[in-house]
Formats: C-alpha cells, sequence, structure tokens
C-alpha cells in the first residue's frame, strides 16, 4: 500500500505564498504541509528559476553591451547607476566582466563593490541571478567576496534595481588590473588569477562610431564582432540583401563570416586582415551602418540570390545562449 502523506497537524500557523522562502528540495516545506519543498511550493520555484528568459537585458540601457560584455570582452568595466542612489557606505558599485577567483562579486575594504558579469548562474533567468548577487553584495561587510547560491524565483532583477535612464558606458582595458587598486599587497591567489587571465585576454577595442561594435585581434587574423538590436529575421534579410549585393563587407580583405545568436540578438561577425586595426575599422563601419539602415527600411520581397546569400548566414549562424 502506498503510503500516506502526513497531515498538517491541527492549528499549525500557514504561510501565505508570498512568505514562503527557499529552502532544500528534501526538506519540509516551510509552508506547513506536511511534504517535501520540491513536491510542494517547489515546484513552482524550481520551474521559474529554470525557465530560459532569453532577453535577461531587455529593457536595460545599453542592452546590446551587456550581451558583448558577457559572451565576447574579457576585460571591461562600467560604472552602475542604482535607483534612488547609492546606499551609506558604498562609494560605487562598478560591473566588471569577471572577477579574480572567479567571485561573483566583491565588496572592497573601502565599501565600493565590484560586480561580475560572466560567471556561471543558477536559473534561467541572468537579469535576476546578477540582481541577487548585487543586493548581497551591498549588504556584506566590505572585504568580503560573495558567493554564488540558489536565487530565489521571486526576487529581483536588474531591471528593478538600475537606473533606466543612466548611460551605459563601458571602458575596455588591456588586462584586469582593476581587480586591485594596490598589486604589490595582492594576495598570491589573486596574483596569480591576475597573472592567468592577463594572459589569455584578446586585445579587444570598443568602436567610437557605431554602438556595441567591438574589434579584437586574434594570431591568424582579426574580428569585428558587432551585437546588434534589431529582430533577427528582420536583420537577417538586410544583411542578405547587402550580401547579395556584394557591399556586407568593410572593405578590401574584409567578409561577412557569418554571426552569433546571444541572450536574444544577433552578433554579426567579419573577418579582418591583421594589419587592420581597430581605428580603420571607424569609417568603413559607419558607412555600413547607413547601408545596414537602408537594407532594413526594405519591406520587399528577398530575390532568389538574396533568398540564397540568407541561407548562407542562417547556415553560419551559432548561438552562444
Amino acid at each position: 500500500m502506498a503510503k500516506k502523506r502526513p497531515q498538517t497537524k491541527a492549528g499549525k500557523q500557514q504561510l501565505k505564498d508570498g512568505e514562503i522562502p527557499v529552502v532544500g528540495a528534501r526538506e519540509p516545506c516551510p509552508c506547513g504541509s506536511g511534504r517535501r519543498y520540491k513536491a510542494c511550493h517547489g515546484r513552482a520555484a524550481a520551474q521559474a528559476v529554470t525557465e530560459l528568459v532569453h532577453r535577461p537585458f531587455e529593457g536595460l540601457a545599453g542592452e546590446c553591451d551587456w550581451v558583448a560584455l558577457r559572451e565576447l570582452v574579457p576585460a571591461a568595466t562600467v560604472e552602475l547607476t542604482l535607483k534612488g542612489g547609492l546606499p551609506e557606505g558604498v562609494p560605487s558599485v562598478t560591473l566588471a566582466t569577471v572577477l579574480p577567483m572567479a567571485w561573483p562579486a566583491l565588496r572592497r575594504d573601502d565599501g565600493s563593490v565590484l560586480l561580475a558579469l560572466q560567471n556561471d548562474t543558477s536559473s534561467g533567468d541572468l537579469s535576476r541571478d546578477l540582481a541577487d548577487t548585487l543586493q548581497r553584495a551591498l549588504e556584506v561587510e566590505p572585504g568580503t567576496p560573495v558567493a554564488a547560491r540558489r536565487v530565489p524565483a521571486d526576487g529581483p532583477r536588474l531591471q528593478d534595481l538600475l537606473d533606466p535612464e543612466a548611460a551605459f558606458e563601458p571602458v575596455v582595458h588591456t588586462g584586469f588590473e582593476f581587480w586591485v587598486p594596490d598589486a604589490e599587497n595582492a594576495t598570491p591567489e589573486v596574483s596569480a588569477s591576475l597573472e592567468r587571465a592577463n594572459a589569455a585576454a584578446i586585445p579587444t577595442v570598443l568602436l567610437s562610431g557605431v554602438d556595441a561594435a567591438y574589434w579584437c585581434e586574434t594570431p591568424e587574423k582579426n574580428h569585428l564582432r558587432w551585437v546588434m538590436p534589431h529582430p533577427e529575421e528582420q536583420l537577417l534579410d538586410a544583411l542578405a540583401r547587402l550580401h547579395a549585393a556584394g557591399t556586407s563587407s568593410l572593405g578590401e580583405n574584409t567578409r561577412l563570416v557569418g554571426s552569433f545568436r546571444a541572450h536574444g540578438l544577433v552578433v554579426p561577425v567579419w573577418d579582418l586582415p591583421t594589419s587592420m586595426g581597430a581605428e580603420a575599422c571607424e569609417k568603413p563601419a559607419v558607412a555600413f551602418a547607413e547601408r545596414l539602415a537602408t537594407a532594413l527600411a526594405s519591406d520587399a520581397p528577398l530575390t532568389a540570390e538574396e533568398r540564397r546569400a540568407r541561407g548562407g548566414l542562417t547556415n553560419r549562424q551559432v548561438t552562444l545562449s
């Protein structure tokens, strides 16, 4: 015979749904039902934290740059502005691509907060994971790193914590020295982590003439990776029109080779010759943006050649997240 579920004891006060904390999956549910958390209120919580949010940065200022810093850029920082201002004792909050020892966040000795963007997260909503880490970083004692944890399903998101009107202005660094204001007094673990990170960093530059376009240098060739905000189908059509017309490159010996799909946005990628530095990309990128705007405005059906070009671009598309 199947075992009967234990009945809730008479007179035991039960919590309302909004008051029930997150506990271990096999622990008794805090609501007082007598069932394990995973079989009770944990079901909804588990579904909420595993459901993938395809555009976690939608609604934030600089969505395209958020995606780039999450997936493409080795070393960068951005000063963040909180709704309602900074708490007492917190002089600044800075987003960083990564932190030493893979810390999700760090509150420095002076009270300032560093929030890492490229860490693994526990749920399908990157914005909620980062918001939880940020909140905890604002509350820990100075000089304390913040550990990862499972995030409550009903917690706030970055969109709830950050000022949507504030500018989002990435600063790309050549290395990770921003980790340690006083490198001479860094711990051996942090110094070793810094050395490894600097050795692996690919030289990267943010173009100034267009939004969210990042030049990078690799041993065999250089690349331009450009995060674009346009709807995917519309953007692929426009790129196909330009590709079929022979106007999708950024100049001699450059080539549009495909695209990434990351956090709900498309990232076209160009191969560049090793002789083409970031500065040399500026004017061609501005000219391309003008051609793309014209192609995006067209609603004419694709020609047979344009459809072939679109098929080629779609076949070379890689999903990062």
